[in-house]
């Protein structure tokens, strides 16, 4: 079965069912400023999941692009992709949990012929704010399932909400339970490094998610959850899983929309792909979500989704020169191989830019007598060069590389990346350079003069930090005067001129929010958080959840703040640019 007829059957069923079939939306989401790209289904559908009418009506499907960066390092274990497409059907407070499940079990056992026998489910455990979820238990029952085949799980698998766990829902946050759907792949032998037992959430390969109900159920209120009057259905399943599933295929990159490229990058370098699994599936990937932002008109850059684009296709052209041999880098042009793979000018484009960069670092290479772990991990930062390709290097010129030391040195630069402002470059994408750090303390001290200025109730909505620029949006409901702004900025450089001092403590998440520490709506923070204090801890100019990294001291600057531009970013929301001179 194919991916078009497999989406073509999910949306027909649906459609015949009362649902409007609705266009999906870009990938570059122009009113979202809180994320770099669609990443679900549910996604651009969250106003009317809130209460907002939807001018289609209460049934909607969809099949959504999508972009998810958190998968990026999962890319190779054969069910991950950072690019995919989402199936989605919603209810907005008409048909609910009987309907949801009858009807997504009928579309799976029926219309895509799935065996009943290898088919498992999940719903959710309960606890000490929620409840077992004991109706979707019910009716799982009632369709026919055993309970060898229906598994109870906590909040952390079986719980959605945008800000995570009930505990961690702000005010006014909506969310539920979920039940989600396994398919079994009974080729698949359980691998112990996954545990002791088998089982649907188990990470061994054997079991595919192929989609997931959510339940909003709930609303956060100052005294708990409590029901909300009408209840919504967000369905969400994988269709590159699902095509996979109803193929018996347990490779997702062996089904008809992967396959091809697979095949092609098996021509190119003359290597076998089931020697090279890994390689090939970030290679493969990697080029499939760059040509999907290319025909969203994205253009590799140093900025936002034109960096994420270009880290993509570096990525995969490192890897597609590690397959070919080290010796390849040296002789004939990336852009060769990647003309096989795509005709998208800007993707070529950047694979040639990126072999001189590559040029430059083998003669870089070529001067060093020794490698320790330091010159590896530069290596790396500023070519692109990882590990395995300088090691490769190294044996070709009879020397060492120290590879604990260059541990050392990137779990370092890890623990750096780890920020909230560059935190949408999910997986080592963030530029993590002094400038960049220095921005990222002057936008807490720009979100602290905001709402001494302007409006003490001014919340972060959203975020971008490069070398160049910070950009702030907030939540206000006019634009600044220039007296407002200049304002900010003398406060802001007020503060720079006393030198004040920038301290990180690590704090209980609930002792934080007694404290007032700003955080980002929507966000979802551990147990333990970083707390960044600006100035005295017991008063502080700013305090704020981060996860860094800060300068230690105001006079490490090096500049003043000033406020470039001002605009709206969305109904309600504004965005101010600033940069340090």
């Amino acid at each position: 079965m194919t991916t078009d007829e497999v989406r073509d059957k999910y949306l027909k069923f649906f459609e015949v069912r009362g649902h409007k079939i609705i266009p999906p939306a870009p990938l570059v989401l122009e009113n979202d400023p809180t994320t770099l790209f669609t990443s679900s289904g549910m996604q651009p559908l969250v106003p009317y999941l809130l209460g907002e009418p939807h001018p289609e009506g209460k049934r909607v499907a969809d099949s959504q692009p999508a972009i998810r960066l958190q998968d990026i390092d999962e890319v190779g274990d054969d069910k991950h992709t950072t690019y995919f497409e989402m199936l989605g059907n919603w209810s907005f407070g008409d048909y609910f949990k009987n309907e949801q499940l009858q009807w997504i079990w009928d579309f799976l056992t029926k219309d895509l012929n799935l065996p009943k026998e290898k088919l498992y489910v999940s719903i959710f455990e309960g606890d000490n704010s929620v409840p077992r979820d004991k109706e979707s238990y019910d009716i799982w029952k009632s369709i026919g399932l055993s309970d060898d085949h229906i598994f109870e799980y906590d909040v952390k698998k079986n719980w959605w909400s945008r800000s995570g766990t009930p505990s961690e829902m702000p005010v006014g946050e909506i969310g539920g339970p979920t039940s989600e759907i396994f398919f079994e792949f009974t080729s698949v032998e359980h691998d112990l490094k996954s545990g002791e037992q088998c089982h649907p959430n188990c990470d061994c390969g054997r079991f595919f998610e192929i989609g997931n109900s959510v339940f909003m159920v709930y609303k956060k209120t100052a005294n708990g959850l409590e029901e909300l009057p009408d209840k919504n259905v967000d369905f969400g399943g994988g269709l590159e899983r699902l095509v996979a599933a109803a193929n018996n295929e347990s490779d997702m990159f062996q089904i008809d929309v992967l396959k091809p490229l697979v095949r092609k990058i098996e021509e190119i370098t003359s290597v076998d792909y089931k020697s090279n699994k890994k390689a090939m599936q970030i290679i493969a990937d990697h080029i499939r979500a760059s040509d999907a932002l290319a025909r969203d008109n994205v253009v590799p850059s140093n900025k936002l989704q034109g960096y994420v684009m270009r880290r993509l296709i570096r990525r995969a052209a490192v890897k597609m020169r590690e397959l070919k041999s080290v010796g390849a880098l040296r002789a004939t042009p990336l852009h060769q191989d990647f003309e096989g793979l795509t005709d998208h000018k800007s993707i070529i484009e950047e694979v040639d830019k990126f072999q001189r960069t590559l040029d430059k670092g083998l003669r870089e290479f070529d001067k060093l007598e020794n490698v320790d772990g330091k010159a590896a991990f530069d290596l790396y930062q500023t070519y692109g060069f990882p590990l395995e390709l300088t090691l490769e290097l190294a044996q070709e010129k009879g020397i060492k590389v120290d590879v604990d030391e260059f541990k050392k040195a990137f779990e370092e630069h890890q623990e750096k990346s780890r920020t909230s402002s560059v935190g949408v470059f999910k997986g080592g994408l963030a530029d993590q350079s002094i400038e960049v750090t220095r921005l990222h303390t002057a936008h807490h001290l720009l979100l602290a003069a905001l709402q001494k200025v302007i409006d003490k109730s001014i919340s972060q909505k959203g975020s971008n930090i490069n070398a160049e620029r910070l950009r702030m949006d907030f939540n206000f409901g006019r634009k600044l005067t220039d007296k407002e702004m200049k304002k900010v900025e003398e406060l802001i450089n007020q503060k720079i001129d006393e030198d004040l001092p920038v301290t990180k403590k690590v704090m209980l998440r609930q002792e934080a929010e007694k404290l007032g520490a700003q955080m980002e709506f929507g966000r979802k923070y551990p147990d333990n958080v970083n707390v960044y204090f600006i100035g005295d801890t017991d008063s502080p100019f700013s305090k704020e959840f981060c996860g860094g990294p800060h300068i230690s001291k105001l006079s490490e600057m090096h500049g003043r703040v000033r406020i470039t531009k001002e605009e709206s970013a969305a109904a309600g929301v504004r965005r101010v640019y600033a940069v340090i001179d």
